[in-house]
């Protein structure tokens, strides 16, 4: 490839969809392409902690809160003229970056309205049917991010095609769009790179995901292993904050870690307790490791994928 500016712009729902988009950057970089990172919240602060040289542009995104029940069905219905609005605007803030970046391609991870017709265009996604709490929704859900796929040049899939693969349903129930492909799962991590860890810890608690659940699940985890005897340290997956280790009982918490220290950890432990992301289990996938899945409440591709992955 000549080289030319990549736009490459992650949604802000938890860590998941920007950690997945590292391996697409260093690949970008490797081949002397000039990235600019288009993201915000979480995403924005984690990527600028792992390419701290990249040119960086805050682009808010959809703001998605849930609730503290266990459905979300109310909170998303209420927020959907919230999120056209955010997409009618990151598609019109598009034009202006393309112009002042001079960009000649853009990848977005599950931001609706970046595409453009002026220059290429890459959505990612593993879930192109959206599961719903109602079987008969599903299909409608499955047309409409249909049309938005259609919008864009290429749609990437981070998975593999047939037996073996890690989204079911949600990228194999349906004909995949002409303009889709399989490309293999997408980790920050590599088997090739490992930290020496400075503790032991017989259990360790990931955390990551929108807020009020986030915290929700903190307490959750704190509450779970105060008492018992084994150490343990929990990952709070908040990047914004500092990165000392705060100590509660038996239990080690940390705000956040590189990718190099979190790799270290995660072989070097035996038990590990975790959200169902799709990030999350390609990152497992990729090392090798089994752990505990614990759904967000309400969040109906977690509760299938955490489902499909049970053993």
């Amino acid at each position: 490839m000549s080289s030319s500016t990549v736009l490459v712009a992650p949604l802000n729902w938890g860590l998941g969809h920007a950690t997945r988009c590292a391996p697409i950057i260093h690949r970008l970089l490797n081949e002397g392409q000039r990235v600019v990172i288009a993201a915000d919240g979480d995403a924005l602060k984690w990527l600028q902690s792992e390419f701290p040289d990249l040119d960086f542009i805050t682009l808010p995104g959809l703001k998605i809160r849930y609730s503290t029940s266990k459905t979300q069905v109310g909170a998303m219905l209420w927020q959907i003229p919230f999120f056209i609005k955010g997409i009618i605007r990151e598609h019109q803030a598009l034009k202006k970056i393309i112009r002042h970046e001079g960009i000649s391609q853009v990848i977005s991870d599950n931001r609706f309205g970046l595409w453009s017709k002026r220059v290429k265009s890459v959505y990612i996604t593993h879930q192109l049917m959206i599961k719903a709490p109602a079987k008969w929704m599903e299909p409608i859900l499955w047309y409409l991010h249909r049309c938005i796929i259609r919008r864009y040049d290429e749609c990437w899939i981070p998975d593999i095609e047939g037996e073996g693969n890690l989204s079911g349903d949600l990228s194999h129930k349906y004909p995949l769009p002409r303009n889709a492909r399989f490309i293999g799962w997408l980790s920050r991590f590599s088997t090739h790179d490992t930290a020496i860890v400075s503790k032991h810890y017989q259990n360790l608690g990931i955390i990551s995901g929108p807020e009020p659940q986030r915290t929700l699940f903190e307490q959750q985890l704190i509450e779970q292993f105060r008492n018992c005897s084994e150490n343990t340290l929990i990952i709070r997956g908040k990047p914004e904050s500092d990165n000392a280790i705060h100590s509660v009982h038996n239990i080690d918490l940390v705000s956040h870690l590189s990718t190099a220290e979190m790799q270290a950890y995660i072989l070097d432990t035996p038990s590990i307790i975790c959200r169902s992301g799709y990030s999350t289990l390609m990152d497992l996938k990729v090392l090798g490791k089994t752990a505990t899945l614990i759904p967000t409440p309400g969040q109906t591709e977690q509760e299938y994928l955490a489902t499909l992955h049970h053993s």
